[in-house]
């Protein structure tokens, strides 16, 4: 009886409390279901930009985007590194004609090995030499900039501060710190260096040529261009190939300017395509030779907070000169036509500090950021907007930009012909007939494309470093192609390919006839 009791006591109570302990579990199960859901659908931040932890410096404090900070770094990592330099081979004086053929015969065993041995020729990684060019090429220049950027109240002819200038240009500087990087500490996968010249598919040619223009006495610059000249012309690798294989940054369109015809037949890293003549000559540039880089923004990143905190209450602005030269004469006008209209802000400025801090602030107000061409097709301002998340309206019929091959500017601006935005009214009519919907669509792919056109050290995966080696992996085999026609088609022959005859580059409709 004692045993019988005992268990009918003991079985009651636990048919009572089952329910109720199935009833906690399942409000459990609930309340977690009910958290991971809205735990990743509250964060519109984190889907709407998706790369906010990677561009912005504040949350990733390994990654440098000041040109200043970062060189200052790079120059005291140099200078505690100098005597462990990789050893290389370049050439250290003129090459024959044995040498020639000797690297020739080289590369040709290389790409036979890589060919038949199943690897891709023009695929990923693309690999890349740099010269070790003597350092009043390299380092001195820097060192020459990093001694007087903080003194220095230099202005050019236009009134822009010479430092701030040689800052929005420094494209050189980013991409050759990231190459000349200890493999461990780069991040970007699609290009590498190798320091055999038969392994390389391009050559880098790591010359400042924007420092040494605006801070260097006239005729000591010139002499400087001669020499890099003759110490780039002398390689086996350049007369192999007449330059074809490489790479010359020259951003700044005054830049290299006494000597670039002797190396027009190499890849020019540029700001853009003027076809009026005014800074190329024709045949020196084109795109399928050459590449179009952004300018490295002068304001700062407006991140996902900045983004959802901004008041954007102006309608249009423009801030920079009006008076400019060729093609820019524009400026003036669309300024006259569109001063004292409602929601609508033209301001007079130049690219000092206090134009800066003007610039970011109205440029962050905005909706659309006005962008007219300037003495050239393109300017700094279009970059500035672009990470300001201010749409760009850009009127500038003789523009390039950068990328185009893998990256769809309709998505964040809006282009407009001169002639339409000459018209009384017709430009306020066209940006208050855009949508809300449309507003919003195109202001979140501007949060999106804006790590596309930030500069950064180490190079960031799809920064501006990065879509530079996707665009030139893609000229690789029409490289190939020119290079091995040059070596075999007799000189006189019609069969030569000359450039002279390209029409210009042009964005504007061919008039019928």
């Amino acid at each position: 009886m004692a045993g019988r009791h005992y268990s009918s006591a003991s079985t009651a109570p636990k048919s009572q409390r089952s329910p109720f302990l199935l009833f906690i579990i399942a409000l459990i199960f609930l309340s977690l279901i009910f958290y991971i859901f809205t735990s990743s659908s509250s964060s519109p931040s984190a889907t709407l930009h998706p790369s906010a932890s990677t561009i912005h410096a504040a949350q990733n404090p390994n990654v440098d985007y000041s040109f200043v900070s970062s060189l200052e770094k790079f120059l005291i990592n140099h200078k505690s590194k100098s005597s462990s330099r990789i050893p290389d081979d370049t050439v250290r004086g003129e090459a024959t004609e044995n040498d020639v053929k000797r690297l020739d015969d080289l590369i040709s065993q290389e790409e036979e090995k890589r060919f038949y041995g199943g690897e891709s020729l023009f695929g990923s990684p693309i690999r890349v030499y740099v010269y070790d060019m003597p350092s009043r090429f390299t380092y001195d220049l820097l060192w020459l900039f990093q001694s007087t950027y903080r003194e220095t109240v230099n202005l050019t002819s236009n009134g822009s501060p010479v430092h701030r200038l040689i800052e929005q240009h420094s494209i050189d500087y980013w991409l050759w710190a990231d190459l000349i990087a200890p493999e461990s500490e780069r991040l970007l996968k699609n290009v590498v260096r190798v320091h055999k010249q038969e392994e390389a598919d391009l050559f880098y040619i790591p010359f400042f040529t924007t420092i040494s223009f605006f801070l260097m006495e006239k005729q000591q610059c010139k002499a400087l261009y001669r020499d890099a000249l003759k110490w780039v012309t002398d390689q086996p690798a350049w007369k192999r190939s007449e330059g074809r294989d490489h790479i010359l940054p020259v951003h700044h369109p005054w830049s290299f300017k006494s000597v670039r015809k002797f190396m027009k037949k190499a890849i020019w890293l540029l700001p853009d395509m003027d076809s009026t003549g005014n800074w190329y000559k024709p045949g020196q540039v084109y795109l399928e030779k050459d590449l179009i880089l952004p300018y490295v923004p002068n304001v700062d990143l407006c991140d996902s907070k900045c983004l959802s905190e901004s008041k954007r209450t102006t309608l249009l602005f423009f801030r920079g000169r009006l008076k400019r030269n060729a093609g820019g004469k524009i400026r003036a006008k669309l300024g006259a036509e569109l001063n004292g209209a409602n929601d609508v802000i033209i301001e007079e400025g130049s690219a000092g500090e206090g134009g800066k801090n003007a610039a970011q602030i109205g440029m962050q107000k905005s909706i659309f950021c006005l962008n007219p061409a300037g003495d050239t097709p393109s300017s700094a301002r279009l970059f500035d907007a672009i990470v300001s998340g201010c749409i760009p309206v850009i009127v500038s019929d003789e523009l390039e930009l950068p990328f185009e091959g893998i990256l769809d500017y309709r998505k964040i601006a809006v282009f407009v012909s001169s002639s339409d935005a000459m018209q009384p009214g017709w430009l306020l009519s066209l940006l208050r007939s855009i949508s809300p919907s449309q507003i919003k669509e195109k202001q979140l792919n501007l949060a999106k494309y804006s790590r596309h056109f930030l500069y950064s050290h180490p190079a960031l995966p799809m920064g501006p470093e990065d879509l530079v080696w996707r665009m030139l992996a893609g000229k690789l085999v029409n490289i190939k192609l020119h290079l091995r026609r040059s070596q075999r088609v007799v000189r006189e022959s019609r069969s030569i390919c000359t450039c002279d005859c390209r029409r210009p580059n042009s964005t504007s409709p061919i008039p019928s006839s």
